[in-house]
């Protein structure tokens, strides 16, 4: 009989790479039910290493893109589900990348990884397989975290060129505001016109700064809902959809039908199975 495990670890990585890195996310799941998982839109790209499963993504945010499984993946900002499918087994570590520092870590800028996924040696190149098999050699997560702080800490440098500074201020303002700042204001505090902001911005963050500020208010009211959830709190739907700039529940929850293909509590019951399982779950979830 297969032994049942569910272990999920997340922290921050070493101080020299947490403007490239807003954390590491550990997982090993054994024994229990397969299922399929929604990955949802963020402000963070996403570099999976796997450690002994393969990832295997079947619809991709990006429809034109057809199912695949990886060792390593990349992934870019998007603004629909991707769906992840496991058969009771996976295991490995998520990086959340800042658009800002996606080149000082992948090598290419955020906008070239817009709504995709790529085998991570695509952009990598060996320096996947390197830290793959040394986290599968590692034993435990502090020493697989230990693991890629430095080996990620000796490939970035430090003059390794980002976005313009126009376009990285109006992203951290966007972030700042949680998505509630009209796109107007940003091109007037840059100097720039709406239509020039909008055409940088996308080239070089991978979304237009409208798509992106519905992304990153989107991901606020999740985490929020979350964390509702987790502590036994009620939903209080619409509190949550004013707070989070929403203009009322039913925009709310079309926003949630568009960007995690379901209304709040349903993507909560289908995700986390009941509320009560949510007890232990991390704000971001597995």
């Amino acid at each position: 009989m297969t032994e049942l495990v569910n272990e999920g670890v997340r922290v921050r990585p070493a101080e020299a790479l947490r403007p490239f890195i807003a954390y590491y996310s550990g997982y090993r799941q054994a024994g229990i039910e397969p299922a399929t998982h929604r990955g949802l839109p963020s402000p963070y790209l996403t570099l999976i290493f796997t450690l002994h499963e393969p990832l295997t993504v079947v619809e991709h945010a990006d429809p034109r893109q057809p199912a695949a499984q990886y060792v390593t993946m990349a992934g870019g900002l998007h603004s629909s589900p991707a769906l992840v499918t496991h058969d009771g087994f996976q295991s490995g570590i998520q990086l959340a990348l800042s658009p800002l520092g996606a080149r000082a870590i992948l090598g290419v800028p955020a906008g070239e990884l817009a709504v995709i996924d790529v085998d991570g040696a695509d952009v990598l190149g060996g320096f996947a397989a390197q830290v793959h098999e040394r986290l599968r050699e590692a034993e435990g997560w502090a020493e697989r975290f230990a693991l890629l702080d430095e080996m990620l800490g000796q490939r970035v440098t430090a003059d390794d060129p980002g976005p313009s500074p126009e376009v990285s201020y109006s992203w951290e303002r966007l972030l700042a505001a949680g998505g509630d700042l009209p796109i107007s204001a940003l091109a007037t505090e840059t100097g720039w016109s709406d239509t020039y902001l909008r055409k940088a911005f996308k080239n070089q963050i991978g979304l237009t700064p409208k798509a992106a500020a519905r992304v990153i208010r989107f991901h606020r009211a999740r985490l929020a809902l979350v964390r509702r959830a987790t502590a036994g709190r009620p939903l209080d739907l619409a509190g949550l959809a004013a707070g989070c700039g929403y203009y009322d529940q039913a925009h709310l929850d079309l926003e949630f039908r568009a960007l995690a293909g379901s209304a709040p509590t349903t993507w909560l019951e289908q995700e986390f199975g009941n509320f009560q399982s949510l007890a232990g779950a991390a704000a971001e979830g597995l």
